[in-house]
């Protein structure tokens, strides 16, 4: 598995342009409600946006994507509702996932799939080891996802792999238990609908990501309002700790000083 770099232990490479965008799909509801539709319809819009965001990310050139499409707290939401997001999430992997297996994108889904029922699980398990080699652009949906609930399942299973080291693990121990360890840390964290909030959402990753609140509703979010994200982000001094002399002061050819990784829990050792 491919290791990435931590931003609390090293600095990370940054450019211009996000590697990686995470982005809570916020205001369904609201735009139908505005229409006088059924939220149902608001969500069914959602998903026609999550298709032009695809394709304004493949444009630009942005290699990793994060969608926050149902968190552990939304089972809290009417039983009518829910059952509608299920059929809704069935219905998308029918329906998409040869199509994104063509242009080349990776799909994963991260969070707790044990609520979900059979059909569910089966197809984001086909759909995960249809696409598993794809490059182009790696696309993970977070369903029945909670942040403390990735932190809490990360250090269970790290426990339970290396018994021997309890109580002395370092934090790129945990890391490859997270639920997103195959991708870097988001660099630009997206929210539409006007709340300004994680809810809940990558915790652990969201670290020293730069943050975009928006009201604009998720089914208006179009490829230009992805480019004042981008330009905002753009804005952004991200020193990781550092002061802006030291950035001032920093090699213009190169963006950042990157440390190697300390080898975690369990990796070979070879004394010189």
């Amino acid at each position: 598995m491919k290791r990435f770099i931590s931003s609390t232990r090293a600095v990370p490479d940054v450019g211009a342009m996000p590697k990686h965008i995470a982005i809570i799909m916020d205001g369904n509801g609201r735009w139908a409600r505005r229409r006088f539709l059924p939220r149902v319809a608001g969500h069914r819009r959602g998903v026609e946006a999550v298709r032009e965001m695809i394709r304004a990310c493949i444009r630009r050139g942005i290699p990793y994507v994060t969608l926050f499409a149902f968190s552990s707290e939304n089972w809290r939401r009417p039983v009518e509702e829910v059952s509608f997001l299920m059929q809704l999430f069935v219905r998308a992997l029918q329906e998409e996932v040869a199509r994104l297996h063509e242009n080349g994108i990776r799909f994963r889904v991260i969070g707790d799939l044990s609520r979900f029922d059979r059909t569910l699980v089966d197809l984001i398990e086909q759909a995960e080891a249809l696409t598993a080699s794809n490059e182009r652009l790696t696309l993970t949906i977070a369903a029945n996802y909670g942040g403390r609930w990735d932190i809490l399942q990360a250090v269970r299973r790290l426990v339970e792999a290396h018994p021997e080291a309890s109580g002395n693990f370092r934090e790129e121990d945990l890391e490859p238990y997270l639920a997103l360890n195959h991708a870097p840390e988001p660099d630009l964290f997206i929210r539409t609908g006007g709340e300004q909030r994680i809810s809940n959402f990558l915790l652990w990753q969201l670290a020293y990501s730069e943050f975009y609140f928006v009201d604009t509703l998720w089914p208006e979010f179009d490829e230009a309002a992805l480019d004042l994200a981008i330009k905002s982000y753009q804005r952004r001094e991200r020193r990781f700790g550092r002061t802006s002399e030291q950035l001032k002061g920093e090699d213009p050819r190169r963006a950042s000083l990157v440390s190697e990784p300390s080898e975690p829990v369990g990796a070979a050792r070879h004394d010189a």
